[in-house]
């Protein structure tokens, strides 16, 4: 069976990822788009969800792309409807959000999916099972990428829920909850905040898992030329290192061959797979540490930031 699908929020994931992945996946149909400024070329085009709904009585799922702190409405409405929903990171504004719209969709026998991109990276599940039956010694985040380039002239995600350089952050804490199989726990947080801004710019975390082990992450939206997106694990049985965002792989400095695989192709798979199942797919561990570095981390005021 065809899932017919309407995107919500016709911004730059949706058109970068969401539309491509839809249109080359024989399992969704993509029929219809809700937004109040932008167009999909192809597709019905309407101002608002809610005119979506009204207007494509017979779509079967919605994606909701649109910016986190209108996650809420936007998936509760969807799912109220009967429809399948997929949520674009990060999930909500809040975990009490996340978890009532999981008792929704439970409700009401739908599919609710936390799309966590970046766990559908190429090399995550083969890494995952690398360090499975190792100890972890240390570990260090390196997450630092240009918001001008990945987020331009998004005000947004400068609001006080926007979530700052943890949009991009919270991929990082998804594929080390992917990836290490043992509970962790936040020590300590440090948010560096543009004078002008509420969100923060950079950050840095420290971690430690259930047994001990150390994790430190920085997170940076400062980042110019090469950008960064590194994970390395020390373990007692070697070291391992995710780079590129969990597409590249090595152990002990030595590559270790993957097969390719597109982040958003992969999470589609996932989604009709769990639609034809019944099930729903909602790990809020990522987002659970994020909340609490935002909420219990110390804010220090740095030079104010423009676009």
């Amino acid at each position: 069976m065809t899932v017919r699908i309407g995107i919500v929020g016709a911004g730059k994931i949706a058109a970068d990822q969401h539309v491509p992945a839809l249109r080359n996946d024989p399992a969704f149909a993509l029929i219809a788009c809700a937004d109040p400024r932008r167009r999909i070329e192809g597709v019905a085009s309407y101002p608002s969800l809610e005119a979506m709904l009204e207007g494509a009585p017979d779509l079967d799922s919605i994606a909701v792309c649109t910016p986190p702190q209108t996650h809420f409405a936007l998936a509760s409405l969807a799912l109220l409807r009967g429809k399948h929903v997929l949520l674009e990171k990060p999930p909500c504004s809040t975990l009490a959000e996340l978890d009532e719209l999981t008792r929704i969709a439970r409700e009401g026998s739908r599919t609710l999916f936390q799309a966590w991109h970046a766990r559908h990276a190429a090399a995550v599940n083969d890494a995952a099972t690398w360090l499975k039956p190792r100890r972890i010694r240390h570990a260090a985040i390196v997450w630092k990428e240009d918001v001008r380039v990945w987020h331009p002239g998004q005000s947004w995600i400068w609001q006080a829920n926007g979530f700052g350089v943890f949009d991009p952050g919270i991929n990082a804490l998804s594929i080390l909850t992917k990836i290490v199989v043992q509970d962790i726990a936040l020590q300590s947080a440090e948010l560096l905040v543009p004078a002008n801004r509420k969100a923060p710019i950079a950050a840095h975390l420290q971690f430690e898992t259930q047994s001990g082990a150390e994790i430190v992450a920085d997170f940076d939206f400062r980042q110019r030329g090469e950008q960064i997106w590194d994970i390395d694990i020390e373990t007692d049985g070697g070291t391992l290192k995710l780079s590129h965002g969990g597409s590249v792989m090595a152990v002990d400095g030595k590559a270790i061959a993957v097969p390719p695989q597109q982040e958003y192709p992969a999470l589609y798979r996932c989604f009709a797979q769990l639609i034809a199942r019944g099930e729903s797919d909602v790990d809020a561990r990522p987002f659970q540490l994020a909340i609490e570095a935002l909420t219990h981390g110390k804010r220090v005021t740095v030079e104010a930031f423009d676009d």
